[in-house]
C-alpha cells in the first residue's frame, strides 16, 4: 500500500512538472508572438503561482507586455506568489506610480518583504509617496528583523471590543472583511486595548445576537512578541494547531497577526536552511548561483574540512610502521571511519530535527545519550560482524576480522555520542546547531576510528603477522 502511494505521489509530481513546462512554453510562445488573446486565455486558466513560475524564464520585454494586459489586482496576485528574484525584476520594470497602485491590492507584510529587497533610495521614494497612515505601518514593519515575528506579521486583522454584541460584531465584520487578510478569527480587546480573547467566525455565526463577545470568546490566547524568532513562532503554531497567531507588544496590545500561509513559508525556509547548513552550504546559494558566488560560499567550510582532515592524517601517520608491516590495514581502515561518519550523520539529523521541534533542550538528555550509544553499539556489532567476516575471508586473517569488529562497534558508539553532542553544544553557545555539524562529526569519527583500529592493530601485531 505504501509503495502504491509513493508511485502515485511520484506520478502526480511528474504530471505537475509536465504541466508547468507546458504552461511556460505556451506562455512564452504567446508573449513572443504578442498574441493577446492567447495570453489572456492562459491567465484566466492558470493559478497566479503557475504564472509566476512561468514568468521566471521570460524576458524583461515579455514581462512588461504581460503585466500591461493585466489589471493592478491581477499583477498583485502574481507578484505575491513570485520568488524574490522575480519580484525584484518586476519592480525594476515598473514606475513608482504603478508600483503604488499594485501595492494597494497587497497585504502590508508582503509589501514590506518586497521593499526589503529594493535598493534603499527607491524604497525611500516609494514610502514617501504613500499615504501617511500607510507610511507609519510600513516603517514600523521595516524596523523589525527579517526573521522575527514582527518581520513576518501582517497588520490586516479584525479587532473588536469585548462589549460588542454578536449582531454588532457581524455588521462590523461585513464592513471590514473586504479590506482584511484574515477574517476567520476576531481578536477581542478590553477598554485598555489589550488582547483578552479570540472568537472564531463560526462561533460568531452560531451565537445568539444579544450575546456579547465577552460571553463567547476564548480567553486562553496564545500570542508572541514582535522580537520572537520566526522558528519559535512556527513551533507554537504547529503545537497548538493555530490558523493564525497574534503579535502583541509589552502592554499586551495587539499589533499584528501571523497567518498560517506565512508559517508554512517559514517552515520551508528553515528546513531548507538547516539542510544546506548540515552540508556547510550557505542558504543564499541555489542552483542558479554564479561560479564565483558558489565558490565564495562553499570554500570557507571546505578549508575548515581540510584542516580537520589533517588531524585524521596525523592520526594515521602515528601508525606508519604498523601499516607498512600489514598492508591490509590500509584497505580496511576506511571502512571503519566511513561507517562511523555515516552513523554520526544519522544521529545528527535526528538531533537537529529534535532541537528544531523543541523536543531536545540543553539539559536532561542523559537517557537520550545512553539510548543513542546503545543504538550505536547494536549497529556497530551487526555491521562489525559482517565486515569482520568478509575481511577475515579476504585476508585469510581471523585476527584482522576481530579487530574490525571491535573498532567498528566502538566507533559507531562514539559516532552516536558525538552526533548528539555537537548540535546540542552549538545550541548552548547560541550557534545554529545545523552549521556544518557534519564536518565536526566526520572529523571525530575519522580520528577515533583510525586511532582505535590502528591502535588495536599495533597491540595485536604479532597475531596479524602470523
Amino acid at each position: 500500500m505504501d509503495e502504491e502511494k509513493e508511485v502515485s505521489a511520484q506520478s502526480e509530481e511528474e504530471k505537475q512538472e509536465l504541466l508547468e513546462e507546458r504552461m511556460e512554453s505556451e506562455l512564452n510562445e504567446a508573449l513572443n508572438h504578442k498574441d493577446e488573446a492567447a495570453v489572456r486565455r492562459l491567465v484566466e486558466d492558470s493559478h497566479p503561482i503557475d504564472l509566476a513560475i512561468a514568468m521566471e524564464e521570460a524576458s524583461d520585454s515579455n514581462i512588461v507586455y504581460l503585466t500591461s494586459l493585466l489589471d493592478d489586482a491581477q499583477n498583485a496576485e502574481i507578484i505575491e506568489q513570485a520568488d524574490e528574484d522575480l519580484q525584484v525584476r518586476i519592480m525594476k520594470l515598473f514606475d513608482l506610480n504603478k508600483i503604488l497602485r499594485i501595492f494597494q491590492h497587497m497585504s502590508k507584510d508582503d509589501i514590506v518583504d518586497i521593499l526589503g529587497d529594493m535598493p534603499a533610495n527607491r524604497r525611500k521614494e516609494l514610502v514617501k509617496l504613500m499615504k501617511t497612515s500607510d507610511q507609519t505601518v510600513i516603517r514600523d514593519l521595516l524596523g523589525y528583523g527579517e526573521s522575527t515575528a514582527g518581520g513576518i506579521m501582517t497588520t490586516e486583522y479584525i479587532s473588536m471590543r469585548s462589549t460588542l454584541t454578536v449582531s454588532q460584531a457581524l455588521e462590523k465584520v461585513k464592513e471590514i472583511a473586504p479590506k482584511t487578510e484574515e477574517i476567520n478569527i476576531l481578536y477581542i480587546t478590553n477598554d485598555r486595548k489589550q488582547l483578552v480573547g479570540t472568537v472564531s467566525l463560526r462561533e460568531l455565526l452560531v451565537a445568539k445576537n444579544y450575546d456579547t463577545l465577552n460571553d463567547i470568546m476564548e480567553d486562553n490566547v496564545i500570542s508572541v512578541e514582535p522580537e520572537a524568532d520566526q522558528e519559535d513562532v512556527a513551533r507554537l503554531v504547529s503545537k497548538y494547531d493555530l490558523h493564525a497567531i497574534p503579535v502583541v507588544n509589552k502592554r499586551k496590545g495587539i499589533i499584528g497577526i501571523i497567518t498560517v500561509d506565512d508559517i508554512i513559508d517559514v517552515i520551508e525556509e528553515e528546513n531548507t536552511e538547516d539542510m544546506l547548513k548540515l552540508g556547510g552550504v550557505s542558504k543564499e546559494e541555489d542552483v542558479d548561483s554564479t561560479v564565483f558566488e558558489s565558490v565564495r560560499m562553499r570554500l570557507p567550510w571546505l578549508l575548515v574540512n581540510l584542516i580537520t582532515a589533517f588531524l585524521a592524517s596525523a592520526t594515521v601517520s602515528l601508525f606508519e610502521d604498523t601499516i607498512s608491516q600489514v598492508v591490509a590495514l590500509a584497505a580496511a581502515m576506511p571502512i571503519v571511519a566511513g561507517m562511523g561518519g555515516n552513523a554520526g550523520t544519522q544521529t545528527l539529523a535526528v538531533a537537529v530535527r529534535g532541537i528544531a521541534l523543541g523536543d531536545i533542550r540543553l539539559h536532561g538528555n542523559e537517557k537520550r545519550i545512553f539510548k543513542g550509544i546503545a543504538v550505536g553499539f547494536i549497529n556497530g556489532l551487526v555491521n562489525g560482524i559482517i565486515a569482520g567476516f568478509v575481511i577475515s575471508q579476504m585476508s585469510g586473517n581471523t585476527a584482522l576480522g576481530l579487530i574490525i569488529l571491535v573498532a567498528m562497534t566502538c566507533n559507531l558508539m562514539i559516532a552516536a555520542f558525538v552526533g548528539f553532542l555537537v548540535p546540542v553544544v552549538l545550541k548552548a553557545f547560541n550557534f545554529d546547531p545545523a552549521i556544518a555539524s557534519s564536518i565536526f562529526i566526520t572529523t571525530a569519527t575519522d580520528v577515533c576510528g583510525f586511532f582505535i583500529f590502528l591502535g588495536l592493530s599495533k597491540m595485536f601485531l604479532p597475531y596479524l603477522l602470523q
